[in-house]
């Protein structure tokens, strides 16, 4: 599929996806024209992509994980690394810190509101 179609499929914009090839997160063959040209499981692989970059990962830790991506959203690690074990557990616990974060403002949020509602 050209790019426009995985852009519509996806809800990703063509500069997006341009950055995930150049990254190498995604790869593309060239048609004769020159034009890119996706296989079906980049449809799921950038929704992958999406969500670990959504989770806070950058790209450099993506780039090393995707190769242990089976299928959607399933992730295997036959042969991680100390290293890698280590900048994923450092990332699991900076997006807590930002859950409890959200969740606090949440709540406090949810106790104006409450107040509010209240005295109205």
């Amino acid at each position: 599929m050209r790019i426009g179609a995985l852009s519509e499929r996806t809800g990703i914009p063509r500069r997006l996806l341009r950055y995930y090839e150049e990254q190498g997160l995604i790869v593309a063959d060239r048609l004769p024209n020159g034009y890119r040209d996706y296989a079906e499981y980049n449809v799921d692989r950038v929704a992958q992509i999406r969500g670990l970059l959504d989770a806070g990962l950058p790209t450099r830790l993506i780039k090393q994980i995707l190769p242990c991506l089976d299928r959607p959203r399933a992730i295997h690690f036959p042969d991680a690394t100390p290293e890698m074990l280590a900048a994923l557990e450092n990332e699991r616990d900076r997006i807590a810190g930002r859950i409890d974060c959200l969740v606090r403002n949440r709540d406090a949020i949810s106790g104006y509101l409450d107040a509010v509602r209240a005295y109205r």
